[in-house]
């Protein structure tokens, strides 16, 4: 998998408004409804990861999920991170 540019990481971005980028990486924060509600969140996106075979950085904190995506074996961001995070977008 080949690393995005600047450009195309641009533009990968705009696809996905609550995602942000951090250095190498893009996170989101999503808010559930309380902490059970935030572990049936990461049921599924844990099934979406899985069919994608690109797993997500996870860190739950009562009922904030965070999650942060990077193509560590590339070493930075491609298109599979941009891939998953229109997938993880679409469940909130």
């Amino acid at each position: 998998m080949e690393l995005l540019t600047e450009p195309q990481i641009s533009e990968e971005l705009a696809t996905v408004p609550a995602w942000t980028r951090d250095g190498t990486a893009i996170s989101t924060v999503t808010e559930r409804k309380d902490f059970r509600d935030a572990l049936l969140y990461l049921g599924a996106v844990a099934y979406l990861a899985e069919s994608a075979n690109h797993h997500p950085d996870v860190a739950i904190s009562w009922n904030k999920v965070t999650l942060t995506l990077s193509t560590h074996s590339a070493g930075g961001l491609t298109a599979n991170d941009f891939a998953l995070a229109r997938q993880i977008s679409a469940l909130s």
